[in-house]
């Protein structure tokens, strides 16, 4: 990059900066650099990649900045490549983004440890930020804080942002204590096929929230007369369902009994964290929740939420499609041992540490070495339940395996309506499944995997399962437009290469 760019691109950037209100050191601090890096960079001293200045544009939310990368993300992947070594799991993407909205609950400061630094995470700070809440990241940008304003400004809200993201369904439990009547817009994520929130507004209208949806737009009215005066039973089993009720019942003054909540990981960090802002919850980790509430919380608390089973599902998929001998640390076995008993059944070879508590005191987890193995399909179909089933979100992983194996695996995915579609872009790398309806694959193994260019599905899990198989197979292979991954993986490519992997990370200039 010529010097006179770099100097254009650094007064940018000291403007934003400046526009902001903050130091270099603030910035530093962000991105998890020194000072004196951010005073080169300022200086047209320094070589910027296109990666550090999006990562600037993220952290002083400046379209100018931004506006100074081209294009989406991609990734060429070459494959056939053996992984070694160890890898540790990072934290909850979606205990993150739950704990993320209950701060709305708390008057007080907020210290979150080991946030996921993920899309995900970063279009909710957008909102929380348009509305009034202080969030920065702290400790080297490995921890998050975040300080709530006495009145939130809604009126003001990132639509954009909160378009992009599912989880502003979850600001409906908390804000129905803070105002009588509020707006909100749609809900974004994942393409997944129809996902009403019909089951939300059932839990939720018991504490007297009514909504109406017009022009892309929720309309909330809370009457406060209305309270749970017998227990809430849920209509589904759903990880966001159970949290925004828990969100509700919070600051419900009185006692709330929650009947059919999940008890998955996510929920169960939710519980921890409800507790740690004085709010007593009874029965975690089943399906009967009983919430002592709290009408005013203002405390400040510090929290380290646990980690991601979902992510390390994806490690241990890695290890397997690459035929390699690879260590997975802080694996929250609990909410794997579905996962792994199947997976001993198809032959894996595997051993595991003894148990150790992670950082919230509770969770348990383990590190696992898998090595290869000659893999069997499984004799009955793989499908998902409600936990302490096997996880909605690990099925699409067992594609990638299942075409590791000799045989034919039958994958059910009921839950959603398209997801089970996306895992069709395998047979562009090289494998063999059959589409039977929109929710059942046949899948043939075993496959060898050949290189492909191809988009990225617009399904997190599935997008990552290509980029697996992509490891696997023989030359090159380029998956464009990332996007969807980085919602959930936090430098996903970069930690591959850790253990072996060759991952280049561009953009289309």
């Amino acid at each position: 990059m010529a010097d006179d760019y770099l100097e254009r691109i650094g007064k940018l950037i000291r403007d934003a900066r400046q526009h902001r209100g903050w130091t270099q050191s603030q910035l530093a601090e962000a991105l998890g650099t020194s000072q004196s890096a951010v005073n080169r960079i300022e200086r047209g001293n320094q070589n910027i990649s296109l990666e550090m200045i999006a990562r600037i544009g993220e952290a002083l939310d400046s379209e100018i900045v931004s506006l100074g990368y081209a294009g989406p993300m991609h990734l060429r992947v070459v494959g056939g490549r053996r992984l070694s070594g160890a890898i540790d799991v990072k934290t909850s993407k979606n205990a993150c983004v739950a704990l993320l909205c209950a701060t709305l609950l708390n008057k007080g400061r907020t210290v979150l440890r080991r946030v996921a630094r993920i899309e995900e995470v970063y279009r909710l700070l957008e909102v929380l930020g348009s509305i009034g809440v202080r969030t920065r990241w702290i400790n080297g940008g490995v921890d998050l804080e975040i300080v709530p304003p006495a009145e939130v400004d809604l009126d003001a809200i990132d639509a954009e942002a909160a378009r992009r993201t599912r989880s502003i369904i979850m600001f409906l439990g908390p804000l129905l204590h803070r105002m009588d009547h509020f707006k909100l817009p749609y809900a974004g994520g994942c393409d997944l096929g129809t996902r009403t929130i019909e089951p939300h507004m059932i839990a939720l209208r018991r504490f007297g929230l009514d909504i109406t949806a017009t022009e892309g737009l929720y309309h909330a009215e809370v009457d406060r007369s209305v309270t749970p005066g017998r227990p809430i039973v849920l209509t589904e089993r759903g990880d966001t369902v159970t949290e925004n009720a828990l969100l509700a019942a919070a600051r419900h003054d009185g006692v709330t009994v929650i009947r059919n909540a999940s008890s998955n990981y996510m929920v169960q960090d939710l519980c921890f964290f409800l507790e740690a802002l004085g709010v007593r919850v009874e029965g975690i980790g089943t399906t009967t929740l009983t919430v002592h509430g709290v009408p005013h919380i203002d405390v400040d608390v510090d929290y380290s939420p646990s980690e991601d089973p979902v992510e390390a599902m994806s490690l241990l998929a890695a290890a397997v499609v690459t035929e390699s001998e690879l260590t997975v640390r802080r694996v929250p076995i609990e909410f794997l041992e579905i996962e792994l008993a199947v997976l001993e059944e198809m032959g894996l070879d595997h051993d595991r540490s003894p148990e150790y508590v992670a950082d919230n005191g509770r969770t348990r987890l383990v590190d696992l070495t898998v090595r290869p193995s000659k893999l069997q399909a499984p004799i009955d179909k793989i499908h998902p339940m409600p936990f302490p089933g096997l996880n909605i979100d690990n099925v699409p992983f067992f594609a990638a395996i299942a075409a590791a194996a000799q045989g034919q695996t039958l994958i059910h995915d009921w839950v959603y309506d398209n997801r089970a579609i996306y895992l069709t872009d395998l047979n562009r790398l090289g494998g063999r499944l059959q589409l039977l309806d929109p929710h059942r694959v046949l899948v043939e193994g075993p496959t060898r995997w050949r290189a492909a260019e191809m988009m990225c599905p617009p399904a997190l899990r599935p997008a990552v399962v290509v980029l697996l198989a992509m490891m696997a197979a023989e030359g090159t292979s380029v998956l464009r437009n990332v996007y969807v991954i980085n919602r959930g993986y936090e430098d996903l490519a970069e930690r591959l290469n850790t253990v072996g992997a060759q991952i280049e990370i561009f953009r289309d200039i």
